[in-house]
C-alpha cells in the first residue's frame, strides 16, 4: 500500500496523557519504517512541548481520536501547528481484537494516517465552537428544568393537589401564583382557587376540588425549593438566549432563510448553525449532509441477508432538534412536508416517517443554502395535483370496499357570465 505521508504520528488520548507514537517512512531496517512512541501529560505545558516535539521530527500529519472530551485540549493547541491535525472517530478506526493498548493504538492510527485511510471529523472553527456551547448548554438546562417541573409534579401528587389535573400548564402565572399561597401556609381551596387568572377563572369549581388534598410542611419545603431551583434554570436560560443571539448575529441571514421552512422555528435554526457551522460547502451534496447527521437508513447486509436498517448513529444535538422539527410537521396541515409525512406513515409507520422527514429538512437546508432562496412549499395537495387519476383510483377502490357502487359524473367547467 502507498505512503501518502513519510511523517505521521498518532496519539491515543486520556484524560492525564496521551501516547504518541511518531513514525517515519523509510527510516527502518531494509528501507521500511520506523516509530518512536513517548507519553505526554495532557496540561497546557507539556501539549506545548509535544508541539515542539512534533515540530522538530519534522510531522506533517497528526491523527488523533476523538475520545469524550479529552481530545480537545490537544487538538486546539496543536491546530495551529506546521502540520495538518486530522479528528478520527473511534469506531472507523478500531485496531484488531486481542492487540487493545494505548501504545498499539497510537501506532495503529499513525499507521493509518501514513496511509491516508482516516477519515477527519468536522471541527468547526472557534466560532461556531461557541455557539455550540452555548445552544448544547441551553439544552441541559432545559431538560434539566422540565425534570425539575417532573420532580414538582410528584410532590404535588403525593400531597392529593390535582391541579395539573384542571390546568393545562403546570407552569402557568396561576398555577405559580396557587404554589405560592400554599407555600405562604394557605390551605383553603375557595381562597387558592381564586388566584386563577384569565380563562382559567371558568374553572374555579373544579380548582377548589382539585386543590383539597393533604399539603402540610414537608410539602410545603420541597415545592419551595424546586420552585427555586426551577427559577435559578430559568434565570440561566434567559442569560443563555441573550448570548446566543448576539453569537448568531454574523448568521443572521442563513438563520433567516432557513426559518422560513415549515417546522423549523427560531431554536431549531440556532442548533442547526451551530451544529453545520452554516457553510453547507462542505458538504458536497445534501444527502452527504444527512448522511452526516444520521437522519439515513443503516446498512448491514450479510451472505445476502438484510439484517438491520436502523437509522445510523450521527450527530445526536442536531437529529434532536430535526427530531422536533419532524413531530411539528407531523401535527401541521397544508404544507409538502406534512403531506410528505403522512403518505410515509402509511405506508411504513411513525417512526421511519419522521427519519425520512428530517433527512427532507436536511436535503432542503443544503439547497437553500447553496441558493440562497426562501422555502418554496410545493402545497399539501401536491401528489394528489401529481398524479389525480392515482387518487381517483384509490379513493373508488376504499368506496368498493366499504360496500358502495359509485359511479362517476365529470364535472362540467365553470361558464363565466356573458
Amino acid at each position: 500500500m502507498d505512503v501518502l505521508h513519510a511523517r505521521t504520528a498518532g496519539m491515543d488520548i486520556s484524560k492525564s496523557d496521551a501516547k504518541v507514537c511518531v513514525r517515519i517512512a523509510g527510516a527502518g531496517r531494509r528501507g521500511g519504517s520506523s516509530s518512536a512512541t513517548t507519553t505526554w501529560g495532557s496540561m497546557t505545558g507539556q501539549i506545548l512541548a509535544l508541539r515542539d516535539h512534533l515540530v522538530e521530527q519534522q510531522v506533517t500529519w497528526v491523527v488523533m481520536e476523538a475520545t469524550g472530551d479529552y481530545w480537545k485540549p490537544f487538538y486546539y493547541l496543536l491546530e495551529d501547528g506546521p502540520f495538518e491535525v486530522i479528528l478520527a472517530n473511534a469506531g472507523q478506526v478500531k485496531n484488531m481484537p486481542g492487540r487493545k493498548s494505548d501504545v498499539s493504538d497510537a501506532a495503529w492510527l499513525a499507521q493509518l494516517g501514513a496511509h491516508g485511510l482516516v477519515r477527519p471529523s468536522f471541527v468547526p472553527p472557534e466560532p461556531i465552537r461557541q455557539l455550540r456551547d452555548l445552544t448544547r448548554t441551553r439544552t441541559g438546562l432545559t431538560r434539566d428544568r422540565t425534570r425539575e417541573l417532573n420532580r414538582l409534579e410528584g410532590v404535588l401528587e403525593d400531597a392529593g393537589v390535582k391541579v395539573s389535573a384542571v390546568t393545562t400548564s403546570t407552569w402557568g402565572a396561576s398555577t405559580r401564583a396557587m404554589l405560592e399561597a400554599l407555600v405562604a401556609g394557605e390551605r383553603d381551596p375557595l381562597v387558592l382557587a381564586d388566584l386563577a387568572k384569565s380563562r382559567l377563572r371558568a374553572k374555579i369549581p373544579a380548582l377548589r376540588e382539585a386543590l383539597v388534598g393533604r399539603f402540610n410542611e414537608h410539602h410545603a419545603f420541597l415545592v419551595r425549593l424546586h420552585l427555586q431551583v426551577i427559577d435559578q434554570l430559568t434565570a440561566a436560560a434567559a442569560t443563555l438566549n441573550e448570548r446566543i443571539e448576539v453569537a448568531l448575529e454574523p448568521y443572521r441571514a442563513f438563520h433567516t432563510l432557513i426559518c422560513s421552512i415549515p417546522g423549523i422555528g427560531a431554536l431549531v435554526a440556532d442548533v442547526v448553525i451551530a451544529e453545520t457551522g452554516a457553510d453547507m460547502s462542505r458538504f458536497p451534496t445534501g444527502a452527504h449532509l444527512a448522511s452526516w447527521a444520521g437522519t439515513v437508513p443503516g446498512m448491514h447486509e450479510s451472505a445476502g441477508r438484510v439484517r438491520s436498517t436502523k437509522a445510523r448513529q450521527g450527530n445526536p444535538h442536531l437529529k434532536a432538534a430535526l427530531g422536533n422539527a419532524a413531530r411539528s410537521i407531523a401535527h401541521s396541515n397544508d404544507n409538502f412536508l406534512a403531506a410528505r409525512y403522512r403518505r410515509i406513515a402509511k405506508r411504513r409507520g411513525a417512526a421511519k416517517a419522521q427519519v425520512a422527514i428530517m433527512h427532507t429538512l436536511l436535503s432542503t437546508l443544503h439547497a437553500m443554502a447553496t441558493t440562497g432562496e426562501l422555502y418554496n412549499d410545493l402545497g399539501g395537495d401536491y401528489y394528489q395535483r401529481r398524479n389525480p387519476t392515482a387518487v381517483k383510483r384509490h379513493a373508488l377502490a376504499r368506496l368498493r370496499d366499504l360496500g358502495y357502487d359509485v359511479t362517476l359524473t365529470a364535472k362540467e367547467p365553470h361558464q363565466a357570465p356573458g
